[in-house]
């Protein structure tokens, strides 16, 4: 009984010493960021260099685009992965391609902007917001790959054997009755791989590169929150210090609304399921 209680008290102290950190991040970062935020941190562009004033309307519409891109390479290719190695899970070829998502997975985010910077940037002479989002798809696929496989795998087996009993092939089998029983984690796993790279600034910096201005073309070097932070951050005026602040506010409450989302999201259908 006393070990047990030892044990207990020795778990709760260890996830306390876990969130100091956090809480300490989150405290800066909200007492910093909420003075320096307002409506036009949200609707101005950055002031020329040297005034005070402006906000972060392109970074913001930036960042929005290139995960937008991300997504759109990323969910089928990896979703498809999982599948695969779910599906073919005692296969030599599905063990190499889940080698190959783990290693991904590992690989430092300036690796993977230099991999990017080699096969998009370099042979059309040009950064732009394609290559920021080949960046981050690369980032993506692994994590959406290998959260679909582990869902799939939970799947009972019985619901699959009940499809195929009533004569349903295996692709349908697959796609109509396991993967929608997976759905609620695999979206879970999308959104949360979406708040990952919406923080990342390394890959950024050799493909989407920055602009001061606001741009929506895909083809030329679009802004993004991370990029324009770590800029203002390590600046030497006092007021992109603030803004870069209040930029770190909006990336963290981005990656908690992800959360939130991811959840809200996870339940319902959840509740779909069940009463179907």
């Amino acid at each position: 009984m006393i070990l047990s209680s030892l044990f207990v008290a020795f778990c709760a102290a260890s996830v306390i010493v876990a969130l100091v950190p956090l809480a300490f991040v989150l405290f800066f970062v909200v007492s910093q960021g909420v003075q320096a935020l307002n409506l036009a941190f949200f609707t101005h562009m950055p002031t020329p260099v040297g005034e005070s004033g402006g906000g972060m309307a392109n970074a913001i519409v930036g960042t929005l685009i290139l995960t937008g891109l991300a997504a759109v390479m990323a969910v089928p290719i990896g979703i498809v992965s999982g599948i695969y190695m779910s599906e073919y899970a005692g296969t030599r070829f599905a063990a190499l391609v889940r080698f190959a998502a783990d290693t991904l997975n590992g690989v430092p985010s300036i690796v993977i902007g230099l991999f990017a910077y080699t096969i998009v940037v370099v042979p059309f002479r040009q950064f732009s917001a394609l290559a920021g989002g080949f960046a981050l798809g690369t980032m993506m696929i692994p994590i959406i790959a290998r959260t679909t496989e582990e869902l799939l795998l939970l799947v009972p087996g019985s619901m699959r054997e009940g499809a195929l009993a009533l004569g349903a092939t295996r692709a349908r089998a697959v796609f109509s009755v396991v993967v929608p029983a997976a759905l609620p984690g695999i979206i879970t796993g999308i959104i949360l791989a979406l708040a990952r790279v919406a923080g990342e600034t390394a890959p950024l910096l050799f493909t989407a590169f920055n602009n001061r201005y606001f741009s929506t073309s895909l083809t030329q070097p679009i802004s993004t929150l991370t990029v324009q932070v770590f800029t203002y951050a390590t600046g030497p005026y006092q007021d992109w210090h603030r803004q870069a602040w209040a930029g770190a506010l909006v990336l963290v409450t981005i990656v908690l609304v992800c959360s939130l989302v991811a959840r809200v999201a996870t339940r319902r259908l959840e509740r779909m399921h069940a009463r179907g």
